[in-house]
């Protein structure tokens, strides 16, 4: 069910999830892992722009969720159920990682939690692409202070914490239509 409610939502977050497959920029070869795929938004953003990565998994707690990606995704995309604070797999494992709309809903320490994950997963030079409510307008901004916190529509800019998780920010986007929501591509340096 609530998947279902979820998905009416979702015109809402099409166009920064169009920004975030554009930054995503998905290549043939690669394993991609969609953190808190939800209903499947973000994975339906890049199938639509033909990305095709070599294996592509979305991961989320709800199985209600799951089962609304399930119907929509295409059949060789795999969904797993688990916590994005705890990451079912072994490190260095996926090219890219995004999540999208899940990081304004957490507070500071799970937020650093769930971006150290993130970067365990990541290999040497993998690319993290994060979606998150943001507004660059006043009004809006002032807008979603005001919403109760509860919402989870907060503006944040998660570029700040990567630092603290082992990723680099590269390039931010932000997307004033829809939810105003502010798309960031980052990196796990080869170094780390």
């Amino acid at each position: 069910m609530v998947g279902r409610l979820y998905e009416w939502q979702l015109p809402l977050e099409r166009r920064a999830l169009a920004a975030a497959a554009e930054l995503a920029a998905v290549e043939p070869g690669e394993r991609l892992l969609d953190v808190a795929t939800g209903t499947g938004g973000l994975p339906r953003a890049l199938a639509a722009r033909g990305a095709r990565p070599r294996e592509a998994v979305g991961l989320d707690r709800s199985a209600s969720m799951l089962a609304v990606a399930a119907a929509r995704l295409p059949p060789d995309w795999s969904l797993r159920r688990g916590d994005a604070k705890r990451l079912p797999f072994p490190d260095q494992s996926f090219d890219l990682v995004s999540a999208s709309y899940l990081l304004h809903l957490l507070g500071p320490e799970d937020r650093i939690q769930v971006l150290t994950e993130i970067a365990r997963v990541l290999r040497p030079g993998g690319r993290v692409v994060t979606v998150t409510t943001d507004s660059r307008r006043p009004i809006p901004r002032t807008l979603l202070e005001r919403l109760p916190r509860w919402s989870g529509l907060r503006a944040l800019d998660p570029a700040r914490e990567f630092g603290a998780a082992g990723l680099r920010p590269l390039r931010a986007r932000f997307v004033p239509s829809g939810w105003p929501s502010l798309c960031v591509l980052g990196e796990r340096p080869l170094n780390a």
